[in-house]
């Protein structure tokens, strides 16, 4: 089992099917970002650069993009609670799967075009 499946595995059932599933878009959208565990959560990067990272918590799923990243989604971003390069979606809402994959796309784009 590895760092992350270890990770997951970790937070309650309904908690852990929010994180596999975000851990499968990032996989989706950056096939070839190298996956690994850092600042104790699960972490990816592309081009030799970070790419996200996510986390899970009781209430929420929290989404690192850097501050680029949320930057250039602030608007769509408004809506939830935010630090810098950090937001979280809280669990007692559906998590916005599109707008996470528009945010990991931009933010391939954004690593490979440094």
């Amino acid at each position: 089992m590895s760092e992350i499946d270890q990770y997951i595995s970790k937070f309650p059932e309904d908690v852990q099917q929010h994180l596999v599933a975000m851990r499968s878009l990032i996989k989706k959208v950056a096939p070839d970002a190298i996956e690994a565990m850092a600042y104790g959560m699960p972490g990816y990067k592309s081009n030799g650069k970070p790419l996200v990272y996510f986390a899970g918590y009781k209430n929420h799923i929290g989404l690192y993009a850097t501050p680029s990243g949320h930057a250039e989604f602030q608007k769509e971003l408004s809506k939830y609670k935010q630090g810098k390069g950090s937001v979280q979606f809280p669990l007692d809402q559906p998590i916005p799967f599109d707008l996470i994959q528009k945010i990991v796309e931009f933010r391939v784009r954004e690593n490979a075009s440094k």
